[in-house]
């Protein structure tokens, strides 16, 4: 059996990441140093424990179950945050027709959103404009869900948006569920005008990559840069429609509450070098990618998003703002009963679901552990106080 390597492994082993913050300490977005030190912290007994204990008055067992850390570079966590998502939108989303619609961009836009972050919320929200244009002229209010990734398969920076859409919506007067198409060669030709004329208006007030600068000079301006990409064909991939709402956001739950990078996917680690496959879009085959330690950390971290950030966003009759009017209304046209949602399961029921096996049930005796008590450990702010002791594993 092929052996298993987790982010943290890496992180820990021959004290990588230490290395590796020591080195580049000054070059590092606090986000970043957040979420790796939650992450070293993750179900260590410093973030605090709930406490359970058998009833029986016999049985004197105690179970430890330690804070987990809940930040997008954990798998672990990601997977349980994942699972809680999914369950989630499948109590609320409509069971009708969607679209999976990705929208990319020329990679020469890429290195903009790391120099100028503020670009990944601006992006959002034209591609969801783009669909929310069309269904307006056809007099529609569709529901839409989408997802802000910055990575490629292979870790690279590869801004682009995956977004869902429902084929029909209400009516103007609200009255009716209509039906709607998207044409993938008028969502291309929104996205591409919107997008660069962002960067026209944008770019007297943010940073150029060096590698972009690099290429300009008097007789070839940024604006020559932006007509040149503008006069490109851009990617816009509309997928075949699905009436099982359950699959795309399946599909996009993969991405969203995850580490850029499965672990499945890691296959080797040599202490200096790590190797993991991807599948490769251009020639739909796995490839074999090797990167030192160093490199690897980098490539992974450079993804993390900056606190608060908000990967998932909603439009239409799915924003947060409207919802609560227009959702009602579209269970009835639609003959569903979607109104009351059931409680979310806790960490002793998705175990029970993934890996078959109760993590409360007593060990000794068979009993149905309680919850005695709940200690708290340390807060973000003092755990980041415990950082070398934490990237170094020695005591805290």
């Amino acid at each position: 059996m092929a052996q298993k390597y987790s982010i943290k492994q890496i992180l820990l082993s021959n004290q990588n990441w230490w290395r590796f913050y020591e080195k580049h300490k000054l070059r590092l977005r606090p986000a970043i140093v957040d979420c790796i030190v939650k992450l070293l912290s993750c179900r260590n007994i410093v973030r605090g424990y709930h406490e359970y204990r058998c009833p029986n008055p016999n049985c004197s067992h105690i179970k430890r179950v330690p804070f987990t850390c809940k930040c997008k570079a954990c798998s672990s966590c990601g997977k349980k945050s994942t699972e809680l998502w999914v369950k989630k939108q499948n109590q609320i989303l409509p069971d009708t027709s969607w679209q999976h619609i990705t929208f990319t961009m020329p990679c020469e836009l890429w290195d903009f959103f790391w120099y100028n972050r503020y670009l990944l919320n601006l992006i959002a929200s034209i591609a969801a404009n783009c669909v929310l244009t069309i269904a307006k002229k056809k007099k529609t209010i569709v529901g839409i869900f989408l997802s802000i990734h910055t990575f490629g398969r292979d870790l690279k920076r590869h801004v682009h948006i995956h977004l869902s859409v429902t084929l029909g919506g209400l009516s103007e007067n609200l009255t009716k569920w209509k039906k709607i198409f998207f044409h993938q060669q008028t969502l291309m030709h929104l996205w591409r005008y919107h997008v660069i004329k962002l960067f026209r208006k944008k770019q007297s007030q943010f940073d150029i990559p060096t590698a972009i600068k690099k290429t300009l000079n008097n007789t070839f301006s940024f604006n020559q840069l932006l007509n040149q990409l503008y006069n490109k064909q851009w990617i816009v991939h509309c997928a075949k429609p699905t009436s099982d709402y359950k699959h795309t956001v399946a599909y996009l739950s993969r991405y969203l509450k995850r580490p850029p990078i499965a672990e499945s996917k890691l296959k080797h680690y040599f202490g200096d070098t790590i190797i993991f496959y991807y599948l490769d879009h251009a020639t739909k085959t796995f490839r074999k990618f090797i990167l030192t330690t160093e490199q690897f950390i980098a490539r992974f971290i450079q993804h993390i998003p900056d606190k608060n950030f908000r990967m998932v966003r909603y439009y239409g009759f799915l924003s947060n703002r409207t919802r609560g009017k227009f959702l009602p209304m579209v269970y009835k046209l639609l003959n569903q009963e979607k109104l009351n949602q059931k409680i979310l399961p806790n960490f002793a029921e998705l175990i029970q679901q993934n890996f078959g096996f109760n993590p409360l049930k007593c060990i000794l005796c068979g009993n149905q552990l309680v919850l005695s008590s709940t200690h708290f450990g340390k807060n973000t702010s003092e755990l980041l106080s415990l950082h070398r002791e934490l990237a170094t594993l020695k005591n805290c």
